[in-house]
């Protein structure tokens, strides 16, 4: 049994500290726990905020009152940087379809659901060109490779 009991949160970079919590808050009814301003590591106003979206995972965006360069997200696999996406866990298919829905609705998604067997996906970009995906464990004990994994696409 590990020592640890899941992930606490994830800092990243964001050009529009607004419309950012706005995204989070809208698509996934996270919580903005926390919301500072406060002067920056080389003067001017830094902000930043905690988001919870749900079972003690935060997002830890930064608006930094200089861009740094990693505020906009890369799309292609392997080119992302160090941390390459995220992925938020809902317990259920019903859930799963409802975020589906409203990532579709807010155009951050494809709708497209992947089935690996054990884990179904669904892809996202957020405002500021993050990868993320929204995974529900199956029950499954199989995995299927990337070659055999089945696609679900968004039906209107």
């Amino acid at each position: 049994m590990p020592v640890t009991s899941g992930a606490h949160h994830l800092t990243l970079f964001t050009h529009d500290m607004d419309r950012f919590l706005r995204f989070y808050e809208d698509i996934f009814e996270a919580t903005t726990k926390f919301d500072l301003s406060e002067t920056g590591p080389e003067g001017g106003t830094l902000r930043h905020a905690l988001v919870d979206l749900g079972g003690g995972f935060v997002l830890h965006p930064f608006q930094m009152p200089v861009p740094t360069g990693f505020e906009s997200g890369a799309m292609q696999m392997g080119q992302r940087g160090h941390i390459d996406h995220f992925a938020l866990k809902v317990d259920d298919e019903e859930g799963l379809q409802e975020i589906r829905r409203r990532l579709v609705k807010a155009g951050a998604s494809d709708g497209i659901i992947t089935d690996f067997g054990a884990v179904r996906l669904l892809s996202f970009k957020d405002p500021d060109g993050m990868e993320g995906e929204v995974a529900r464990w199956t029950g499954a004990d199989y995995v299927h490779s990337f070659k055999d994994r089945k696609q679900e696409f968004w039906q209107d």
